[in-house]
């Protein structure tokens, strides 16, 4: 296991002090996404972001005659690879990897339209990645209402150049489908094929976690307390019923990324170990092991807080994931990593070579 060094005394270092570590103050403000855009220093691509949105032009198109706007907005840099490859060079990202945002169709669109507009997402990444092959790579999105529909478009893409995981909603509409006995082939097929799960929660008033009159904003179901506290218990249940129902012992080679540090998940592994360990579930391994059975993107906005996760899992357990290029993202994605001082083997892990790991590329 890698473990990363804590500083000389064996303790965590105090926010404040972070700003001495050479970084200075400008940098600290840039990581908070809402204080504003901050110019970064230009430096050479290193890292490898695990958890960004895109809307490709061809899905777009396909949105607007289904008379559904696009979900990301208008930021040009979520349609315009040339745009987004500088934007890239000079914030210190050499990839990213495209999936979609949260507002995912799945949970609107009928299954058969699902498919067709996963077909387009999917070939429209082949073509991103055909033009700028050391610079995109994509997650494979699938109509997963229907699991035959998912499995039948995997099977398709299978191999294609610049796929290389498979994005997931973790739940719709507060069913937890993918434990269902028909999504099991789906499961031994991403196994079979070595394609890490790349999950990330719905939008949309159906999919708030625990019910919109407990954590929606009355002004706006998109945002408020739904993304803020909502996604992050989403991500909890997810990686709790991965262990509790079995299907991390089931399929044993399956990789799964957590986004946004795992959601709740690591900071209240403790307690779930308790109860896990002395309850009714009859776990064939300590909690412990399960936790490193996933990665972690960097998604958490405090060093103090991504120093923890570190520290809980493992520095082979954690990469660099954004959430580009959304109101919760950074402004430095390497920024966070950069401020914690790490050996350079534990930075060079996070930066990009978990990530490299995971998705079969050289680096």
């Amino acid at each position: 296991m890698h473990t990363f060094e804590r500083d000389a005394q064996g303790t965590p270092i105090p926010r404040r002090e972070f700003i001495k570590l050479g970084v200075g103050a400008g940098a600290m403000i840039a990581l908070d996404p809402l204080a504003g855009p901050a110019q970064s220093p230009a430096r050479q691509p290193v890292s490898i972001d695990l958890h960004t949105h895109w809307v490709p032009e061809a899905y777009d198109k396909a949105l607007a005659r289904l008379k559904r706007p696009a979900p990301a907005g208008t930021n040009p840099l979520d349609f315009d690879l040339d745009k987004r490859r500088k934007w890239m060079d000079e914030h210190g990202v050499q990839m990213h990897v495209l999936t979609l945002s949260g507002g995912m169709p799945w949970q609107w669109v009928p299954p058969d339209a699902g498919a067709h507009l996963a077909q387009i997402v999917n070939d429209a990444a082949v073509e991103a990645h055909t033009a700028f092959p050391d610079r995109f790579v994509a997650g494979i999105e699938l109509s997963i209402h229907d699991p035959e529909l998912a499995l039948k478009e995997l099977n398709r893409v299978a191999g294609k150049p610049g796929l290389r995981a498979v994005h997931l909603p973790n739940s719709i509409q507060g069913r937890d489908y993918l434990f269902e006995p028909a999504y099991a082939p789906l499961l031994a097929r991403c196994e079979e094929l070595g394609y890490p799960l790349l999950f990330h929660p719905l939008d949309g008033e159906a999919n708030i976690y625990a019910g919109r009159q407990r954590l929606a904003d009355p002004q706006s179901v998109s945002a408020g307390l739904s993304n803020s506290l909502g996604f992050p218990f989403e991500t909890a249940t997810t990686a709790a019923k991965f262990i509790v129902t079995g299907t991390l012992d089931k399929y044993p080679r399956l990789e799964i990324v957590l986004p946004h540090s795992g959601g709740v998940f690591p900071y209240i592994a403790g307690r779930a170990d308790r109860y896990m360990m002395n309850s009714r579930f009859k776990l064939q391994r300590p909690v412990r092991e399960y936790i490193r059975r996933f990665h972690y993107d960097t998604l958490t906005y405090y060093p103090e807080t991504l120093r923890f996760l570190i520290g809980l899992v493992g520095s082979d357990r954690v990469v660099i994931g954004t959430d580009n290029f959304a109101l919760m993202d950074v402004e430095s994605p390497n920024g966070l990593v950069e401020q914690l001082n790490l050996p350079a083997a534990d930075r060079e892990r996070i930066l990009r070579g978990n990530a490299a790991r995971l998705l079969g590329i050289q680096v």
